[in-house]
């Protein structure tokens, strides 16, 4: 694959190279969105030129969500979606840090479930 910087580039095996950083399908991603803006926790599918395909969640319902599979609540589900590339202002793999747990880490420690 030739580096064309600024260029995505999508591999076969549904990776994702853009300017040195690689995604892959299944990670768990942080994206945020314009017109209207959203922040958006979830897992990727795919990512081509036309725009973004995940399973994901608002962010401002992460905790609300949380709680609700904790106490056995009615919840809403992660959704699949493609949002189109014109949406996209800056999608980021969702790492731990060294004070902050991943969002992913704090689903599993909060409900005992995976996220992905």
């Amino acid at each position: 694959m030739a580096n064309n910087a600024g260029r995505c580039l999508v591999s076969p095996t549904h990776s994702v190279i853009s300017k040195g950083m690689k995604f892959d399908q299944g990670d768990v991603v942080i994206a945020v969105l314009h017109s209207p803006r959203e922040k958006l926790l979830g897992v990727l599918d795919s990512i081509d030129p036309a725009g973004v395909t995940m399973r994901s969640i608002d962010l401002g319902y992460f905790d609300d969500w949380c709680s609700s599979i904790v106490a056995g609540e009615a919840h809403l589900e992660m959704n699949d979606n493609f949002y189109p590339m014109w949406r996209v202002e800056r999608i980021s793999r969702d790492e731990s840090t060294d004070d902050l747990p991943s969002m992913a880490d704090q689903f599993e420690a909060r409900t005992g479930r995976r996220l992905g």
